[in-house]
C-alpha cells in the first residue's frame, strides 16, 4: 500500500467522521422541533414519535464512536487531526445527551396530553427551545467551519437559556399556588424546562470543545452559569 493511498484512506475516515456528526447534529435539532411542536399542538403521534427516533440517533452515536477508534488506532492521527477527532467524539456524547433529553420530553408531553393535564403559560419555554434549537445549528456550523468566534458566541448565549429558566420557573410556581389542581401538569413542564437547559449546558460543552480543537487552548474564562432555580422559594404572603 502506497503513501498516497494511506493519505486518501485517512482524509476519506475524516471526511466521513465529520459528516456524520454533523447529520447528528441535523437530527437532534429536528428532533427538539418536533418535541416543541407536539408540547405546542398536544400531539401525541408526535411525541412518540420522538421518542422512537432517538434510536437512530444513538444508533448514528455509537457507529460515529466505531468510526473514531477506527482512525485514533490505525491513522495515529496528531495535532489538529488528532485534536478534531477527540473533540467529534466526545460532542457526539454530549449530542446524544440532547436527544436523550429530548426523548424525555416527549414522553412528558405524552403524559400531560393524554391527562389533559393543565400545563398553564408554555411561551417561555417555547422560548428556551427555539434558543437551543439556534445554538445547536450555530454550532454545527462553528465545527464545520472551524470559526472560534462563533463558539465562543454559542458558549456566551448560553446564559440566554438559564435566564429563561429562571423567569419559567417563577412562573410555574405562581401558577400552582393559585390552584392545587395545576401542579401535575406544571410539574412535567418544569421538568421539560429542566431538559432544555441542560441541552444549553451540553450546546456550550461542545463549544468548549470546538474552541480547543481549532486553537489548542481551553477558553480561560469560565461560563457564565446564570441557573438560579435552585435557590428559589416562592413565598405565598406575597401572592
Amino acid at each position: 500500500m502506497n503513501d498516497d493511498h494511506i493519505v486518501s484512506s485517512f482524509d476519506e475516515d475524516m471526511t466521513r467522521l465529520e459528516t456524520m456528526f454533523l447529520e447528528m447534529g441535523e437530527i437532534v435539532t429536528e428532533q427538539l422541533k418536533s418535541a416543541t411542536r407536539a408540547l405546542r399542538k398536544e400531539d401525541r403521534v408526535l411525541a412518540k414519535q420522538v421518542v422512537k427516533g432517538d434510536k437512530q440517533l444513538n444508533k448514528m452515536e455509537a457507529e460515529l464512536n466505531d468510526l473514531a477508534i477506527k482512525i485514533l488506532a490505525l491513522r495515529q492521527p496528531f495535532a489538529g487531526d488528532l485534536r478534531k477527532v477527540v473533540t467529534t467524539l466526545k460532542s457526539a456524547g454530549h449530542l446524544e445527551r440532547i436527544g436523550d433529553l429530548t426523548r424525555n420530553m416527549a414522553q412528558r408531553t405524552n403524559t400531560i396530553t393524554k391527562a389533559s393535564a393543565d400545563t398553564g403559560p408554555i411561551e417561555t419555554l417555547i422560548r428556551m427551545s427555539d434558543i437551543v434549537q439556534d445554538m445547536i445549528i450555530t454550532i454545527m456550523r462553528a465545527y464545520k467551519n472551524r470559526d472560534t468566534d462563533l463558539a465562543m458566541k454559542v458558549r456566551a448565549r448560553d446564559e440566554s437559556v438559564d435566564t429563561s429558566h429562571n423567569a419559567l420557573f417563577r412562573e410555574m410556581l405562581t401558577y400552582m399556588m393559585e390552584d392545587l389542581r395545576n401542579i401535575s401538569g406544571c410539574m412535567h413542564v418544569m421538568f421539560m424546562a429542566k431538559n432544555i437547559e441542560r441541552m444549553g449546558d451540553n450546546v456550550a460543552d461542545i463549544a468548549k470543545e470546538i474552541i480547543y480543537m481549532n486553537t489548542g487552548d481551553w477558553p480561560e474564562d469560565k461560563r457564565i452559569k446564570s441557573d438560579k432555580t435552585s435557590r428559589m422559594i416562592m413565598d405565598p404572603d406575597a401572592l
